[in-house]
């Protein structure tokens, strides 16, 4: 096992999926419009993918299990999307607030991707989490 930067960038990178996992759940319990549900589930898979990759990749660099979100930020999640929902639950409002933690999703990528220490694999890995979250913005700009 290679002890290096890369278990640190996996452990960013999986608190990324589970964060933007844990915010379309808590969002999903307020959509009514069949086809910006369709969108958020698509894109929950996509970080679940990614998320399974990571678990799989993980031992190579590691011998404890990748990091997800804390009960803290679960439950800092959870209370953002409630107080920001309180006066407009609108699908335009959901999509803005799903926008907003995307795009921190990128730039955290970004970061994540100028690491020069990460195996070629998890540079993939972090371009696709990248390209999977610019796809998920232009998705969720029609429902603004």
């Amino acid at each position: 096992m290679k002890v290096t930067k890369n278990a640190d960038v996996l452990d960013e990178l999986s608190k990324g999926c589970f964060m933007g996992m844990d915010a379309i759940n808590y969002i999903l319990e307020k959509v009514d419009e069949k086809v910006f549900r369709e969108v958020l589930e698509k894109q929950y898979e996509e970080y679940k993918k990614i998320s399974e990759k990571i678990e799989e990749i993980y031992p190579d660099y590691s011998s404890k299990e990748p990091h997800e979100t804390s009960t803290t930020n679960k439950v800092m999640t959870w209370y953002t999307v409630q107080m920001k929902t309180i006066t407009d639950s609108s699908t335009s409002k959901l999509a803005e607030l799903l926008l907003q933690g995307t795009n921190m999703g990128i730039i955290e990528g970004r970061k994540l991707l100028n690491n020069k220490e990460a195996d070629k694999r998890i540079i993939t890995l972090i371009d696709e989490y990248i390209k999977m979250q610019e796809k998920a913005v232009e998705k969720l700009k029609k429902f603004l």
